[in-house]
């Protein structure tokens, strides 16, 4: 009871964050309950969510895949076709898109995981590829088929909850997953799959089990993100769409119970903060052998990734555990 004593204060305090009328003028620019917050806030929960559907595969299971992007921009763009285009209905579109989250997971792993290693980050890639023809859609949303709740500027509390939902739903779901018997094969797997095969399982089942998984939660994630920005952008098709999840995983901590989560936030807050960061008066005053570089957002946040990596090699979620490792290592010699 005490573990989930602080999550579940945690998840209730951000339910109530639209409530609270509270200034943090150092990390954002309008109180908690300003619709600009919320929005910002309701980004990071999601790719808060997404990165941990990540983790299933890199962290959990050791897939190293690079066509991530492919089940996100699926929620994204089938979904906005599906109303705009093919004039349904939001919950129809809804559902067409996630049984599509399943079948093409199914078919793309399938076939993906008859290879491993770079080989099979390459063929995930080239799906990846050939599936951002779809970018070229563009679909906006149709605000007559989407929830009267989810639309307007007063709305916006709706989505910020959307989106914690999405994130405390992906993470229930996954730690339910990681902790069942297939999650400890996906460990096994991750560890040494020879030794599995020797076990007499079969680890193309399982890793196509986890693949599936990440996929689906990945393309609701999707879903989740077209209702809050109200649109799609060709971006979120590509690589490096994925290689920023694998930064967010890797930066909170892969395979660690909340470090993806953690990777999430903290990447998708410097996104979008930096860019104010790198225009602000402070930066303008330095000198230009500092100041050309910090006004790229670019650079400190990839200062920023080198920095973690370098000062707590197995992410920030661990940055505890490695601190009391010394100690440890002392008691047993």
């Amino acid at each position: 009871m005490k573990r989930l004593a602080i999550p579940v204060a945690l998840v209730a305090l951000l339910a109530f964050a639209p409530k609270l009328a509270v200034d943090i003028p150092v990390l954002f620019k309008s109180s908690l309950d300003s619709p600009g917050t919320l929005q910002l806030l309701a980004l990071m929960l999601t790719f808060a969510g997404l990165a941990f559907t990540y983790d299933l595969l890199f962290g959990y299971t050791g897939l190293l895949s690079f066509g991530h992007a492919l089940y996100f921009a699926v929620g994204v763009y089938v979904a906005g076709i599906a109303m705009t285009r093919w004039h349904w209905g939001f919950w129809p579109a809804v559902l067409f898109t996630a049984a599509l989250g399943i079948v093409l997971p199914l078919v793309f792993g399938a076939v993906s995981l008859r290879v491993g290693g770079i080989a099979f980050a390459m063929v995930t890639l080239a799906f990846a590829q050939a599936g951002s023809v779809l970018a070229f859609k563009n679909p906006g949303v149709d605000y007559t088929k989407l929830p009267s709740g989810l639309v307007g500027i007063l709305n916006t509390k709706h989505l910020y909850w959307l989106a914690l939902a999405y994130a405390v739903g992906v993470f229930l779901i996954g730690r339910w997953a990681i902790n069942s018997s297939p999650g400890r094969v996906w460990q096994a797997i991750r560890e040494n799959e020879l030794r599995v095969e020797v076990l007499g399982l079969r680890p193309f089942d399982f890793k196509l089990m986890a693949f599936v998984l990440a996929s689906f939660l990945a393309t609701i994630g999707g879903i989740v993100y077209l209702v809050l920005i109200s649109g799609a952008s060709p971006e979120v098709t590509g690589p490096s769409f994925t290689l920023a999840l694998l930064v967010m995983v890797v930066i909170g901590g892969a395979g660690s119970r909340w470090g993806a989560l953690v990777g999430g936030l903290v990447y998708t807050y410097l996104d979008h903060r930096l860019a104010d960061l790198a225009g602000s008066h402070a930066i303008s005053t330095l000198p230009s052998v500092l100041r050309t570089p910090l006004q790229e957002p670019l650079f400190i946040l990839g200062l920023v990734f080198i920095l973690v990596v370098y000062f707590a090699p197995g992410g920030l979620a661990r940055l505890g555990r490695i601190r009391r490792r010394p100690a440890a290592l002392e008691e047993a010699l």
